[in-house]
């Protein structure tokens, strides 16, 4: 698979399916039934085929969760990044809960790590995280956002590599950083700024540790969150003005 346009901007996807969802502030994760719209504090499951609300979860004093961000999910569990921004010194951990109650079981903490945490994803036998940078609220003195950076670790969470985003897209995001990211089909990073409406599609360096970029995406959600099944060629995004899902096909970026 590869993909057919040229090196200009990609025009935006055709959109399937929008679906109206409380907590679509911050992120979004699907799996073949449900979808997940993150909030800050709270996670909703919604049904695909219906858009039907029919579970969620909210921060409690036990587990006082204060800005989820990017989620994922992956083998009855659902994997949601968590950091304590805007405030500093950063502290982020991975939140994980049962997908099929939203029940919390689990979390893995990175303490004062890279950054922010942002987004986590499993791809290649290896978890994927995103920590993020500020130049303004939330960020650190003398740590712009171009020191936003995608972490590779193994199964047990040991760092096996590193890579940074290229200046120019990170031009783009206005001050802000990668608020979203997923890995998709053909092994591209698909990733979104945090209201650029836009998204971007990456691949690995054969060399060197800043990311290639592959082409850039219109898209009519503006950034945050987003999440692809790859059996249905369908990506996802947060519309957070609208509080809303939107399914987009994405099957024009693949080659058939």
């Amino acid at each position: 698979m590869g993909f057919l346009f040229g090196p200009d901007i990609a025009p935006e996807l055709p959109l399937v399916a929008k679906f109206k969802a409380e907590e679509a502030i911050q992120g979004v994760a699907v799996d073949r039934d449900f979808f997940y719209a993150i909030d800050n504090d709270a996670i909703g499951k919604y049904e695909r085929n219906t858009g039907r609300k029919v579970g969620v979860f909210r921060s409690t004093p036990q587990v006082p969760l204060i800005h989820m961000d990017g989620g994922m999910a992956m083998g009855g569990k659902l994997y949601c990044s968590h950091s304590n921004f805007p405030e500093t010194p950063m502290v982020s951990s991975v939140e994980i809960f049962d997908a099929r109650t939203l029940q919390h079981i689990g979390s893995q903490s990175f303490g004062l790590d890279a950054g922010s945490l942002v987004w986590v994803d499993w791809h290649d036998d290896s978890w994927w995280v995103c920590f993020g940078h500020y130049n303004g609220k939330g960020g650190e003195p003398g740590k712009p956002n171009t020191m936003t950076s995608l972490v590779r670790y193994d199964r047990d969470w040991r760092k096996r590599g590193g890579y940074t985003f290229p200046t120019d897209v990170v031009a783009r995001w206005d001050g802000m950083t990668a608020s979203g990211g997923i890995w998709g089909p053909d092994n591209v990073l698909y990733v979104t700024s945090h209201h650029a409406p836009e998204f971007y599609i990456f691949r690995l360096p054969r060399s060197g540790s800043v990311l290639e970029l592959q082409r850039i995406v219109k898209s009519p959600a503006e950034g945050q969150g987003l999440a692809i099944d790859p059996a249905h060629r369908r990506l996802f995004q947060i519309q957070r003005k609208e509080r809303a899902v939107y399914e987009f096909d994405l099957a024009p970026l693949l080659r058939r």
